[in-house]
């Protein structure tokens, strides 16, 4: 149990910290909520960035624009990042922004 106890809180404080973060964008170009371990992006024209706490799988679990992604924790030196084999969590975000808005947040 402590291992899954140990997910729900990083992947709840990773989820927090996108919601913070991602909620500076004007909302006219990203609305942000997050509810129940997912965090719903909606963007200006009405698609979805979707992002959520996947607890059986232990995964952050991301979906956009006909894209998934399923992202598991690394921790090193004290520091947890998401990763699949070939992207990490937080560069995926500021890319797939960069591409709508045309602007990455700082993560």
């Amino acid at each position: 149990m402590a291992s899954e106890d140990h997910f729900d809180h990083i992947a709840d404080a990773e989820l927090k910290h996108l919601d913070k973060i991602l909620g500076e964008i004007d909302p006219d170009e990203l609305d942000v909520e997050l509810s129940q371990g997912v965090l719903t992006c909606t963007f200006g024209d009405g698609q979805k960035l979707i992002i959520n706490s996947h607890h059986a799988a232990g995964q952050i679990w991301m979906a956009a624009f006909r894209t998934a992604w399923h992202f598991s924790p690394h921790e090193e030196g004290g520091q947890v990042s998401w990763k699949t084999e070939k992207d990490e969590l937080h560069a995926a975000v500021r890319r797939l922004l960069k591409e709508k808005i045309g602007r990455e947040p700082a993560l």
